[in-house]
């Protein structure tokens, strides 16, 4: 008798070939709909499922995880980040937890580089007037933004994303600093000629424009304060690719809005889908809706690493992604 399938629970729609292996392999429930679940949803999925496949969507908190049922085992979440799932409960309660690194590195990288160039050079601003109707024609003064080249670029992290976006400023001419909690590897370093700041004040004082590149975790939660966001100088330009809750938002549109700091890039939001309405007033605040990994290749690997996980699990092995709260 062939050994009985895991009952995997997935919690949004994902790519149709990625969709169609789970139903070969497991006994898998999707949602076609693509409707978020609610947290009573959630709830009564986790009292089911013998393995849980969330996204960055599903907020998994000690509330809820206190109400999974005996045969959830394994949360293989289909992202990178793992900020919306309480890792400690999950370890208390015997269920194992594993993400898809690695895979988004250069399509995030990729993002993050474009907003350093949007943002400056006022790429949205100048499509906008396009549209509108309103412009007419080359002028010597009209739309000037600023250079990029030889300016300094301070990365915040310096992980894969971070190391992947410091390799693309090198080659538009930006000199790269970088802050992380530990120093990179003196080879890395030298690589990349990159400047490592202990001291983040002291960095962000000094740059022209800085990228957030690190993780959302408890102690990176509003880590650009806005005792911090004041250090920068005013021609300074944030980006974040990340995660909002790394940045005081409210903080970060009053100062553009006052033109204590010069502009911002912003995939991601402190409250998303809400979007705080001061920045959508702002012309030189490029916002874009959380797609810095939405490369169809990149979903369809984040997919094939979650297979994996439960392939892995459900024969028996430790999943090669499993998330130890150590990490973050």
């Amino acid at each position: 008798m062939p050994p009985q399938k895991p009952l995997v629970i997935v919690t949004r729609k994902l790519p149709d070939a990625i969709e169609t292996r789970m139903m070969e392999l497991f006994d898998t429930r999707l949602n076609l709909a693509d409707q978020p679940l609610s947290p009573a949803e959630l709830v009564e999925a986790m009292k089911q499922a013998d393995v849980l496949v969330p996204t960055v969507t599903d907020r998994i908190d000690a509330s809820i995880l206190s109400q999974a049922g005996p045969r959830l085992k394994l949360i293989a979440s289909f992202g990178t980040g793992v900020d919306h799932i309480d890792l400690k409960t999950a370890r208390q309660r015997g269920v194992i937890v594993t993400n898809t690194p690695g895979v988004l590195t250069e399509d995030t990288a990729d993002m993050t580089m474009a907003l350093i160039l949007a943002v400056p050079r006022r790429l949205a601003e100048g499509e906008r007037l396009v549209r509108s109707g309103k412009w007419t024609g080359w002028g010597p003064t009209s739309m000037l933004g600023h250079r990029i080249w030889g300016k300094r670029l301070g990365i915040i992290g310096m992980g894969r994303i971070g190391t992947a976006v410091a390799r693309r400023a090198r080659g538009f001419g930006l000199a790269v600093h970088y802050h992380n909690r530990r120093r990179v590897h003196a080879d890395l370093e030298a690589e990349l000629e990159a400047t490592y700041w202990e001291s983040l004040d002291q960095m962000l004082a000094r740059m022209d424009i800085v990228s957030i590149n690190c993780p959302h975790t408890p102690a990176t939660y509003h880590l650009l304060s806005a005792r911090r966001l004041k250090l920068l100088q005013p021609h300074a330009y944030i980006v974040n690719t990340s995660r909002g809750e790394v940045v005081d938002e409210n903080a970060l549109a009053r100062m553009i809005e006052r033109g204590e700091i010069a502009g911002a890039g912003l995939d991601v939001f402190e409250h998303e889908p809400a979007i705080n309405p001061k920045l959508l007033r702002l012309d030189s605040v490029v916002l874009l809706p959380h797609m810095g990994s939405a490369t169809l290749e990149g979903r369809m690997d984040m997919g094939e690493k979650v297979i994996i996980n439960i392939k892995t699990f459900a024969d028996g092995h430790n999943p090669p992604d499993r998330v130890i709260e150590t990490m973050f």
